[in-house]
């Protein structure tokens, strides 16, 4: 596994709250999804924070609250299309499920 600083990001907020981080991802994304803690992004990387975790997408970007242990909540946006994809397909999966359980 690899660090996900090793990658090519953008910090938008740095040391703040999980309330802070969720409000700017809600302000400055054109579509939000919500997550629990423990989400996995890039494949490595699990999201922490207190739920519901706010992940954004604006244009090309995946915009999400990062926790490192020791420095607090950043705020961090990552070029990704797969990524941006792989959630909204997830995110499809779930209102799927739940129309099917509507039905019964």
């Amino acid at each position: 596994m690899s660090c996900i600083e090793q990658m090519k990001y953008k910090l938008h907020l740095e040391r703040t709250s999980f309330k802070e981080a969720r409000e700017y991802v809600e302000k400055n994304s054109d579509e939000v999804y919500y997550v629990q803690p423990g989400y996995r992004i890039f494949k490595d990387y699990y999201l922490i924070g207190v739920p519901p975790v706010a992940i954004g997408v604006k244009g090309k970007e995946l915009l999400f609250p990062y926790v490192k242990p020791c420095h607090g909540t950043f705020v961090m946006s990552i070029e990704s299309e797969e990524e941006i994809n792989r959630l909204r397909e997830q995110e499809r999966q779930k209102i799927l499920s739940s129309l099917r359980k509507g039905k019964r």
